[in-house]
């Protein structure tokens, strides 16, 4: 009998058991950075919740392993994923208000539930997962259901994606949803073509270096300058924060997108960049002068829209798959006097300019030697110090052209929210059915959420009337 077999056995146990964790994962869950999203869905109707454990132990589960296992350490202190029974009791939970207020209150208590679940730290004794069903009117949902997933599960391509495998299309469950096809160039001649492809590699070398040392003094050494969207209070992320939002026309942007070209995510980038000029005037904070830079999120896959659970599992893209790109937010001493359509203009061109440059991929071997040299607690405080060191964060997600259901609850609208991340602002957006909702996330009781929020509709108002001439617009 070959003495090896049972060896073979426990070592097929133990790889079935314990699964590594993949470098990002292992930065962004640590004791200097721990990241986890609120994905947000405001139900159209009463919410019934009779069916929860059913769909989660039916539908959600088995999307990926992860979502029923614990982050342990192995021999030489690397994370593993290990599989174990889990309990879906200890993971919803059904908070209770005051009965008989108004939904004005129930935005309040709903604003402050929300503060709360985005500071807890999920526990590490059971999968890093929960959902929370709040059954109270307010002023946009007759009820509120929150998924909160640490971001070591995957990033907001992958974990939006599951999340999205597990609703139904609102007006036919037999249909899948489907999203935005992505924007196709448009087509050059070859003498153009090798023209460009010749400037592009050209700029591209210079944007390269360029942009990978401004990246790495922008994490150890260079900070932006304190402003009325950064208190530079150490340890910010561990200060309570205020969720607001504000929903856009996908139309009227589109509108504005055909004016002065580029894309979506130019247009809505210039808007908050033109919202944050416009709030630091009102809140007589000038920032000609200042260090500004906003940390935009980028998505490293090589592919367009999103895929399929079972496509990204055997694609090998499920998990964090992401990179920062730094943007120097456009500052002017009167922003009263300046050209609404000018921060459009700068977004774009930065942008494009950013996404010109391979900085991410020497970032990213630069975070392996560190690993390699430091250790995995090196990597997590660079990582920490490129987030803590700028004004905001910016990210985005396209979701489904359709209305979608959750469990035979219509969705209204979605959105979701990065918690633990070391910034006084971070601003996220995601379009549905034809409507770009943006999330001003801030550090409560230093920035004013309402006056910040009025600052964009004003800024999106004034785009819009340069672009396209004046309309009336409401916003939600």
């Amino acid at each position: 009998m070959d003495s090896t077999q049972p060896k073979l056995v426990e070592e097929e146990e133990e790889e079935e058991l314990f699964q590594p964790v993949s470098p990002a994962t292992e930065y962004i869950n640590s004791s200097v950075l721990s990241l986890s999203i609120l994905a947000i869905f405001e139900s159209e109707i009463p919410i019934d919740d009779s069916q929860s454990v059913t769909l989660l132990r039916e539908e959600f589960l088995p999307i990926n392993p992860r979502f029923s296992s614990i982050l342990v350490k192995g021999h030489k202190g690397a994370q593993k994923w290990k599989r174990v029974e889990i309990r879906l009791e200890e993971h919803i939970k059904v908070p209770i208000f005051p009965d008989g207020v108004s939904p004005d209150q129930y935005d309040e208590y709903l604003q402050e539930y929300l503060t709360k679940i985005a500071m807890d730290q999920l526990p590490e004794s059971r999968p890093l997962w929960e959902i929370h069903i709040i059954k109270y009117p307010t002023r946009n949902a007759f009820g509120t259901i929150v998924f909160k997933l640490h971001h070591a599960l995957g990033d907001g391509f992958s974990l939006m994606g599951a999340l999205f495998s597990c609703l139904k299309r609102a007006d036919d469950r037999s249909l899948p949803l489907t999203f935005p096809a992505p924007v196709s160039k448009s087509p050059t001649d070859r003498g153009t073509r090798i023209f460009k492809n010749f400037f592009q590699i050209i700029s591209g070398c210079w944007n390269t270096t360029s942009d990978f040392t401004w990246s790495v003094l922008q994490s150890t050494i260079v900070k932006d300058d304190q402003s009325a969207i950064r208190s530079g209070t150490p340890r910010v992320e561990l200060q309570p924060i205020e969720i607001s939002t504000v929903t856009f026309s996908l139309n009227h942007i589109r509108q504005i997108k055909s004016k002065v070209g580029g894309t979506v995510n130019d247009v809505a980038t210039g808007v908050m960049f033109y919202g944050i000029q416009l709030y630091g005037q009102r809140m007589n904070q000038i920032s000609r002068g200042k260090r500004m830079t906003a940390v935009v999120l980028l998505n490293t896959r090589m592919v367009n829209g999103y895929q399929s659970v079972q496509d990204m599992l055997k694609a090998d893209t499920w998990g964090n798959h992401f990179t920062f790109l730094q943007i120097s937010i456009p500052s002017c001493s009167d922003v009263e006097k300046a050209h609404p359509l000018e921060f459009v203009f700068k977004a774009k061109k930065m942008i494009r300019r950013k996404r010109n440059s391979m900085a991410f991929y020497f970032t990213g071997r630069l975070l392996q030697l560190l690993r390699k040299i430091r250790g995995r607690e090196t990597v997590s405080r660079y990582v920490h110090s490129t987030i803590k060191n700028t004004s905001t964060g910016i990210s985005n997600l396209v979701g489904p052209v359709e209305k979608m259901a959750m469990g035979g609850n219509p969705i209204k609208n979605f959105y979701f929210v990065v918690a633990g991340v070391p910034q006084s602002l971070s601003l996220s957006m995601v379009s549905y059915i034809g409507k770009l909702t943006v999330v001003v996330t801030v550090e409560k009781g230093f920035i004013a959420s309402q006056v910040l929020i009025s600052c964009m509709k004003e800024a999106f108002e004034k785009i819009y009337e340069e672009a396209c001439g004046k309309t009336e617009m409401e916003f939600n």
